[in-house]
């Protein structure tokens, strides 16, 4: 059997102008990464920024198969330089697997190092605790709890509805674990809020403004599951809608404001707009007409494929063409038992959906599959998608951008190899080098 390092190795070799950073950081992504106790987090009295698990659980196993990464949380992300390969910065957001190959710990003077095949391949940052959060809300709540950062603090991530009302087999998304992970938190005893109220968001971000000195935090995410009748009283646009516009009125333009929410209507995402958001990301998941039907059941069923496509591009007409950015799953085009079987025929499908949306202005953009063990797909894969899927997938996303004239989105900080702080994909580290963008 092939040595990981030498399909590592073997891909930087085929595809040169793909970042030798990148094609680590989509193995890393894809597979995991296994840690010593001794570069563990600390939890929140430690000195490491500890993971928040800010939406989806990110690991391959369960909390109670993660061992002594259970008791004392791995690091939120990890940043890797050096090596034989001569990294440049790479931020790569943290997903446990104890059976990976990659593994995190102290080397020769106690630096960290990654080593892959038990070979050290590059020095490893811990990102460090910032002061804000040191500070707790007045009901003693954390700040990592209620808005946690993440993109080495790029990002606030407001995951404001833990959980999804698509549930069940026959709704749930195939590859998500949204509910799973509200459980299992629930189950250890951590906290874990289902639904933040817009009082507690806002304190927490007052918090943040004030710690946060060097102003890294620059952007917000509102997110969580999808809302299919009401929550709090209100329907989906009005329920995300109504905290971004109590961050508006609170914190005028401190940060971009982003959410991510179903493809809704028009005149919904009208609201969306009129409440302050500046980019909306109405996922599409994944190309495939068959596929989508078969792993967005809930999706289907109270949208339809067509429909949602139709609602992303009416979306453009409100936020501009610019402002509108899909994600969609990258991997799960080749799972099994129902995903394409060669390499080419997924690159082929998922390069139709760039088309379509990149030739209308609109630029998708993608987050690594991490196939989580709760998960119909993440069961029936637990080694997620061959590397070379993710490798070709960078190529043709670059290659589709150049041939449209696009560039990297808004919202998520620097493009380019040393520079990208994107966490949970290796889309903006294989970009052209480029300055922060801003909303257009």
């Amino acid at each position: 059997m092939q040595s990981r390092t030498a399909l590592v190795e073997d891909l930087m070799s085929r595809f040169p102008h793909v970042p030798r950073e990148a094609v680590i950081k989509e193995d890393l992504l894809r597979g995991g990464i296994a840690f010593d106790e001794s570069a563990l987090s600390g939890n929140e009295d430690g000195d490491v920024k500890p993971k928040s698990y800010f939406i989806f659980s990110f690991d391959h196993r369960t909390l109670p198969e993660l061992g002594a990464a259970a008791l004392k949380r791995p690091p939120e992300e990890i940043v890797l330089t050096g090596g034989p390969y001569d990294l440049r910065r790479t931020v790569v957001s943290v997903r446990v697997n104890p059976a990976s190959p990659y593994r995190v710990r102290a080397g020769g003077r106690g630096v960290l190092g990654l080593y892959l095949d038990g070979v050290r391949i590059a020095d490893v940052g811990l990102p460090p605790m910032p002061a804000y959060y040191r500070h707790s809300l007045e009901n003693g709540k954390s700040v990592m709890e209620v808005a946690p950062t993440i993109q080495w603090g790029y990002l606030i991530y407001l995951t404001v509805f833990r959980v999804c009302q698509y549930f069940g087999a026959k709704e749930e998304c195939q590859y998500c674990d949204i509910n799973h992970n509200w459980r299992q938190h629930k189950a250890a005893g951590r906290p874990y809020t289902g639904v933040k109220p817009v009082e507690e968001v806002l304190e927490a971000l007052e918090i943040i403004d004030k710690y946060d000195e060097t102003k890294s935090s620059t952007a917000y995410t509102l997110t969580g599951g999808a809302i299919t009748s009401k929550v709090a009283g209100r329907d989906e646009a009005d329920f995300y809608g109504h905290y971004a516009k109590a961050i508006e009125e609170r914190f005028p333009g401190r940060w971009i404001g982003k959410v991510v929410a179903q493809a809704l209507p028009k005149e919904d995402v009208q609201r969306f707009k009129d409440y302050g958001v500046q980019i909306y990301h109405p996922n599409y998941e994944v190309w495939d007409r068959r596929l989508f039907e078969l792993y967005c059941p809930g999706k289907e069923r109270y949208v339809g494929r067509d429909e949602w496509h139709r609602r992303i591009l009416d979306s453009a007409e409100i936020f501009g063409p610019r402002n509108v950015i899909p994600n969609f799953v990258a991997g799960v085009e080749m799972a099994e038992p129902f995903g394409f079987t060669s390499v080419g025929e997924a690159i082929d499908s998922t390069a139709e959906g760039l088309r379509f949306f990149m030739s209308r202005g609109i630029t998708p953009r993608f987050t690594t599959w991490c196939p989580e063990p709760t998960t119909p797909l993440g069961k029936a894969n637990p080694e997620g998608a061959p590397l070379e899927y993710h490798i070709r997938l960078l190529d043709v996303y670059r290659a589709t951008l150049e041939e449209y004239g696009l560039s990297s989105p808004p919202g998520y900080g620097p493009a380019g190899p040393g520079n990208a702080v994107f966490s949970v994909s290796s889309f903006m580290d294989s970009l052209p080098a480029s300055a922060p963008v801003g909303v257009s």
